[in-house]
């Protein structure tokens, strides 16, 4: 009886991809009571929003957003930060998805004392590509 030697073949390794360049320029906005550190082309979820006023309304995904409330910039070489805001400088975004999130469920409970709540919440969000940073 011939016994064969099973040999165990390695993968292959597969070389990694080079990493993306992307340019170093960030921003810090606010909206909806929060801070988001955003750069071109990132995509970003925040609270929903409505129009202000001449054209009040909804959004619709399509529609761009502009975030006036610029908190700090920094494109690598020299960093700008404002009191609180800086003067001038605005975000462009693209709302590119209009939903809600996972439902979150709250559970009230009282041992012994018959006390059962049970609620259950979405919050909306809208998700935004930003566009341009000045």
């Amino acid at each position: 009886m011939a016994v064969t030697a099973k040999t165990k073949e390695k993968a292959p390794k597969v070389a990694k991809p080079a990493p993306k360049t992307e340019s170093k320029e960030f921003a810090v906005i606010e909206t909806g009571g929060k801070q988001y550190m955003v750069a071109e082309g990132s995509l970003v979820k925040i609270e929903k929003l409505k129009k202000v006023a001449p054209a009040k309304g909804e959004y619709k995904a399509g529609d761009a957003v502009v975030f006036d409330k610029v908190l700090l910039v920094d494109n690598g070489l020299d960093t700008t930060i404002g009191t609180p805001y800086i003067a001038g400088a605005k975000v462009s975004a693209e709302v590119t998805k209009i939903s809600r999130a996972k439902k979150v469920i709250v559970i009230k409970y009282k041992a012994k004392s018959n006390y059962f709540k049970k609620n259950g919440h979405r919050q909306p969000f809208f998700e935004v590509k930003i566009t341009k940073l000045a």
